[in-house]
């Protein structure tokens, strides 16, 4: 996996550990277009969670070069799916072109974790399938 983020914005230490610990490889990359090369899934975020609206223009600067577009999504194969676990800010971290675009799968993921926690709701009334 290919993680690329600003500097100072780099994933906690710790989940890194854990995903190596895991078997799992994970390169960090300040290049957004190094991180789309050969990509098959491209995964982005929302860059200002709750909690960290002060810090809104700071993080809008910060990130705006990874903003997922389609000049971005040129770096990354023909064939990539595009996700994202909403709710989405258009025109922030994705453009409408590329959540709205044929690579887009993030409608079907919205669906199968909407799936997953009607599941984990039934189970926890005890309901039996």
């Amino acid at each position: 996996m290919r993680v690329a983020c600003p500097p100072g914005f780099d994933p906690d230490p710790s989940v890194l550990a854990a995903c190596r610990d895991l078997g799992g490889q994970v390169r960090l990359t300040t290049e957004p277009t190094e991180a789309m090369e050969g990509a098959q899934v491209v995964y982005t975020d929302v860059w200002i969670s709750m909690g960290q609206e002060a810090e809104r223009e700071h993080r809008l600067e910060s990130f705006q070069r990874y903003q997922l577009n389609p000049t971005l999504l040129r770096f990354a194969p023909p064939g990539a799916l595009v996700m994202h676990c909403l709710p989405a800010h258009r025109g922030e971290e994705i453009t409408d072109a590329v959540l709205d675009g044929p690579q887009s799968i993030v409608l079907d993921q919205a669906e199968n974790r909407l799936h997953v926690q009607k599941a984990i709701v039934m189970e926890l009334l005890g309901v039996s399938l």
